[in-house]
């Protein structure tokens, strides 16, 4: 009888030890939508409660804030990754934090931004090369192929080798040279008049929009697309940022 509640006893033990190892496991991320000075997407709510869902439905926590004095606060170090969704223009106010933020990133934690978030910190080379490079202007919004580069990134799988999108073909510069591009925009389907200023032929007749690396100690995924309210509501782009938050979040396979 002894042996027998034991036995019951390590049973339970081993039970429980399983459900707070699963508790201590969940993933954190920071969704942060700072803007500065100049323009500010209309996108950002829908952005953020796309994003909320998709980590709701993968098991993610979550917390969304737009102000950069959490970057100095102890609790930032629970987080697992952040997500620049839609930031623009000035990501932070002091160079304090900053240098939190770089730390942060540094430490292995993972980092994504979507759309704007390549125009944040224009002046500020070490987050070039962290999100992969920095804005220049976008082609008017139209819709445009897009050319999958990389189809076994959990961010790419699910589309076709070529897509139509309705959304501003971004043109960025500084690009760090480590990026692995996932999606390209066929630009002989953008219509740009200054198409011929830049990119030019830079890359032929394509321009990356979304790509993936690691750097400094952790990973890194960034997408051009989203600019329109009504984008956040296909199922394929929602799989899109779904496969980023996996890859930066180590819950995919991805080197």
């Amino acid at each position: 009888m002894k042996f027998k509640k034991l036995s019951l006893l390590l049973l339970s033990l081993t039970f429980f030890q399983g459900i707070f190892a699963q508790v201590a496991a969940t993933k954190k991320m920071l969704i942060y939508t700072k803007n500065g000075k100049g323009y500010v997407h209309e996108n950002i709510a829908t952005s953020v409660a796309t994003l909320q869902k998709i980590c709701d439905a993968i098991g993610v926590e979550t917390l969304v804030s737009d102000d950069p004095k959490i970057f100095t606060d102890p609790s930032m170090n629970s987080f697992d990754g952040v997500f620049f969704s839609n930031t623009n223009n000035e990501a932070f106010d002091t160079e304090e934090q900053k240098a939190a933020f770089q730390a942060y990133c540094r430490s292995g934690k993972g980092f994504a931004g979507l759309h704007s978030a390549v125009g944040s910190e224009r002046q500020w080379p070490w987050y070039w090369s962290l999100i992969g490079g920095t804005f220049i202007r976008h082609a008017p919004f139209q819709e445009f192929t897009v050319r999958v580069i990389d189809k076994n990134h959990s961010s790419t799988q699910h589309y076709p080798a070529r897509f139509e999108v309705s959304d501003e073909c971004y043109y960025n510069k500084e690009l760090n040279p480590d990026i692995h591009v996932l999606l390209a925009a066929d630009m002989t389907t953008v219509e740009d008049k200054r198409k011929g200023e830049y990119p030019s032929n830079t890359f032929q007749d394509s321009f990356p929009i979304a790509w993936y690396h690691t750097f400094e100690g952790g990973r890194q995924w960034y997408s051009s697309l989203g600019h329109s309210i009504e984008s956040y509501a296909d199922k394929d782009f929602q799989d899109h940022l779904k496969g980023g938050i996996q890859y930066i979040l180590n819950l995919s396979q991805q080197p």
